[in-house]
């Protein structure tokens, strides 16, 4: 029989309790609409914090009504609003009454004891460093602000309002316009200014997410006697407007145009000087618009109004829109448009829905496509596999380079004209570029370059502008930025990369702008075709700056070469006429003879005809004389034959006129008829 030697009995181990595994939950399948997709992902749009949303309502706003005014040829003037809206009286526009704080320490901006006498030592000692500075005769430092720890429950609250004098919007498409996502009028292949088509919907979106209140649009058209009145909200989990009025009202003042007002959440003082920027930089190359911007503030001092004044009444074409490059197409691309072509047959199709296919190139292609394809198949019936074909066939084949009369650059005179009426250069030059191609699509590169100026810094100020908006943000990887600083070697045009100040703007348009990142704020370097274009528009304007620069140089040193010359005339001129004086004086006591000419000067020396005066002022003469003859030796060897030239602007002439332009890089002739 066994036994424990330890005289226990045995524990038994205790029996963990089995668990059961949790059921999972059945997957269910959810779709989100387009404005609720957005909504998630503001970021993609520009809206990350509320600083840049305010700064992306104004873009968006400005844009939308340059396009309008465009599209009817009108001389844009727009009103940009921003009015500071304090809490108390946000709290009053929806209703809400304010209360005052209880529990103060469930707020995150909740002072402690210990922070406070934290800050106060500080404050102490900083008081105590800027007094012995004084007692020393040192420049003392401005304190230091302290920052006020804000709640996020504290926050800015502003009404964005635009106004503009363009095409205006149909009564019944505006709640469609601002209140569905991916609806609008600029969808198709042609250069526009916009990133996304959201335009102000997204502004609508941040609205209703920031402060819930409804956007208000005013809108007439040219020649309506009614205004529409529009105040709407957007449901964002079905993609509709959520009208809260609509209605017309009485045109008496014969106004046509759009004016958006919205109030959103955002942040002024971090975001100022983007928004001051954007609009100056609008101004430069939008010379021909008038911008009026305001910031209303209850505190008076925070007030500014600032006016971008037209310049010129010359506007570019407006952007055309154009068919597909068949190198540019997928085959997405080829099956919609088989689905809306209203051609029958297949020759039809290649003719009319792509550019640069005539008729027998046509017929060429179909024949390459092989047995299965024929000039009069209809091109409905095209199966999948067919399809394909045609796409690599496309791929393959050679086509000649789109043109680019579907593009609207801003034009090399409203370019200078831009940098000279914003910056005030001493010297500036541009340059527009012919068409080019890149993956099918056209592109125009233009550029200006500018030295000296109001408000520019020392070293590369660079401005960078697609399908004519700025782009402020993400500078160092765009292509202009890394072309200015890697690319061009600027000591071979006599200019100091690092002392002068510089300028250089770049202006890039086409049917497809090629943004990198969700934010759409830069143009990638990794296209050969167009940082090959921007490199070769800068060189172009330093080239023509170069020898400004050149002429500068030596007109500088033909200044200190007469003013050395002129440092010894009175020397010169006193030591000679005291040799003359002695001559006249050995002459008349017959110590030495002279004859000829010597006597009649010497006798003009003895009267007093010729004295120390007059010797000055020849020898003046003959030094501006020989000046003034090497330089024109110069200007003969080296070809230069032109005067310097000075820029002036004519007063736009009112009312309506018939008239032809005939542009030319300096200058645009306009002859009216």
């Amino acid at each position: 029989m066994d036994t424990d030697c330890s005289g226990e009995s045995p524990v038994e181990p205790k029996k963990r309790k089995s668990k059961t595994p949790r059921k999972a939950k059945d997957s269910v399948l959810k779709q989100k609409s387009p404005a609720e997709f957005f909504a998630e992902n503001k970021n993609i749009a520009g809206f990350d914090n509320p600083g840049k949303c305010l700064y992306t309502t104004v873009r968006e706003l400005v844009e939308n009504s340059l396009d309008s005014a465009e599209s009817i040829s009108e001389l844009p003037i727009i009103e940009v609003t921003i009015e500071e809206i304090g809490k108390i009286k946000f709290n009053s526009m929806i209703g809400l009454v304010d209360r005052e704080r209880i529990d103060k320490e469930l707020y995150d901006d909740f002072e402690t004891a210990k922070a406070r006498e934290k800050r106060l030592a500080k404050e102490a000692r900083d008081q105590e460093v800027q007094a012995k500075s004084a007692a020393l005769g040192k420049k003392v430092k401005e304190p230091s602000v302290q920052k006020s720890m804000k709640g996020r429950g504290e926050t800015s609250y502003f009404r964005v309002t635009c106004k503009d004098n363009g095409r205006g919007m149909p009564h019944d498409d505006i709640p469609n316009m601002f209140g569905r996502v991916l609806s609008g009028t600029k969808y198709g292949l042609k250069q526009t200014r916009g990133k996304f088509g959201l335009g102000a919907k997204m502004a609508l979106i941040w609205s209703k997410m920031s402060t819930g209140l409804p956007i208000e649009i005013s809108s007439s058209m040219r020649g309506q006697s009614y205004t529409s009145f529009c105040r709407l909200d957007i449901d964002i989990h079905r993609n509709v407007p959520h009208i809260f009025l609509h209605e017309k009202k009485e045109n008496t003042e014969g106004w046509h145009g759009a004016e958006i007002q919205v109030v959103i959440e955002g942040n002024w003082s971090t975001y100022r000087s983007k928004i001051l920027h954007y609009m100056r930089q609008m101004a430069v190359i939008t010379p021909y618009a008038q911008f009026l911007f305001k910031f209303v503030s209850d505190a008076a001092d925070k007030n500014a109004t600032i006016q971008f004044a037209r310049r010129t009444n010359v506007m570019p074409p407006v952007p055309c829109e154009t068919k597909h490059h068949p190198s540019a197409v997928d085959l997405l691309l080829i099956k919609r448009l088989i689905v809306e072509t209203s051609k029958q047959n297949l020759l039809q199709f290649l003719q009319h829905e792509f550019v640069n296919i005539g008729k027998k190139y046509a017929e060429r292609l179909i024949g390459e496509m092989g047995q299965d394809f024929s000039q009069k198949m209809a091109v409905k019936s095209l199966t999948s596999q067919q399809i394909v074909r045609i796409h690599q066939l496309f791929r393959q084949a050679k086509f000649d380079d789109p043109s680019g009369d579907c593009l609207s650059p801003a034009g090399e005179y409203n370019l200078r004209l831009g940098i000279i009426k914003e910056l005030h250069p001493d010297m500036v030059a541009t340059y527009s570029g012919s068409p080019q191609v890149f993956e099918g699509h056209p592109f125009i590169v233009e550029a200006g370059v500018s030295m000296g100026g109001k408000d520019v810094k020392q070293g590369l100020n660079i401005f960078r502008f697609a399908n004519r908006i700025p782009l402020l943000f993400e500078q160092g990887a765009d292509v202009v930025t890394r072309t200015a600083l890697k690319r061009i070697n600027w000591n071979n045009y006599k200019i100091n990369q690092t002392q002068d100040k510089i300028g250089v703007f770049v202006s890039i348009v086409s049917t497809k702008i090629p943004f990198k990142g969700t934010g759409k704020e830069y143009i990638g370097d990794d296209i050969s075709e167009i940082a090959s274009a921007v490199k070769y528009s800068i060189q172009q304007c330093c080239v023509q700056l170069k020898s400004k620069i050149v002429k500068k140089i030596q007109a500088r040193e033909q200044q200190e070469r007469k003013r050395n010359l002129s440092k010894y005339i009175p020397n010169a001129t006193g030591a000679i006429y005291d040799v003359l004086k002695e001559m006249a004086r050995q002459h008349s006591s017959k110590r030495k003879h002279y004859d000829g000419e010597d006597v009649e000067i010497l006798k003009k020396v003895s009267a007093r005809v010729i004295t120390e005066d007059t010797l000055q002022e020849k020898l003046a003469q003959h030094v501006e004389q020989v000046d003034y003859e090497m330089a024109l030796d110069y200007a003969t060897q080296s070809g230069v034959s032109e005067e310097p030239r000075e820029d002036f602007y004519i007063q736009a002439l009112e009312g309506a006129n018939e008239f032809v332009d005939f542009r030319s890089p300096i200058f645009v002739f306009r002859l009216f008829q």
